[in-house]
């Protein structure tokens, strides 16, 4: 069976990825947008790689280098879990209009709680601190004694947190 080039540009964004990946992890390499082009800045990640990992530099993804890049990158990404640090500062308040990602978390605790507590709804998920998510978190904060102002301080973060990684529940 032929290799045909679409087949050639597929290995070459599977290299792309792997390297993609270790960039995160060490930014010695530099990260490479997966294209299926082997073009100057896959060889430049490639070459930085084979620096990093004490391969011959060549620039080129022989057998040595593939196999160093597939198992680095297997290393890194089985390797502990990672902690995800959502709370931006101990001085951030998140409020009615905020959006983002730790919106979304504080919705899904917020629904969490909900099935354990009868006095706290279950605020739609939709990464907007909308009213109906400060009011659940009004009754939260009243349920856990903590200043009842709707927004989600540290202290209410913190409580959060807690509630939701409980044994209790």
């Amino acid at each position: 069976m032929a290799y045909t080039k679409q087949q050639f540009k597929e290995h070459i964004k599977e290299l792309q990825r792997y390297l993609h990946g270790i960039s995160y992890y060490n930014p010695r390499v530099p990260t490479v947008i997966p294209d299926g082009i082997y073009g100057n800045e896959t060889q430049t990640a490639v070459r930085a790689f084979q620096r990093e990992y004490n391969l011959r530099e060549t620039g080129k993804a022989d057998m040595p280098t593939w196999n160093s890049i597939v198992r680095t990158y297997r290393n890194n990404v089985n390797s502990e879990a990672e902690m995800l640090d959502l709370f931006p500062s101990a001085e951030y308040i998140v409020k009615i209009g905020d959006t983002g990602f730790i919106i979304y978390v504080i919705q899904i605790m917020l629904r969490v709680l909900s099935d354990i507590f009868d006095n706290i709804g279950s605020p739609e998920i939709t990464g907007v601190y909308n009213q109906e998510t400060a009011r659940e978190i009004k009754n939260f904060q009243e349920l856990t004694n903590l200043r009842t102002s709707g927004a989600v301080d540290r202290p209410t973060w913190n409580m959060l947190v807690k509630t939701s990684q409980s044994n209790h529940l």
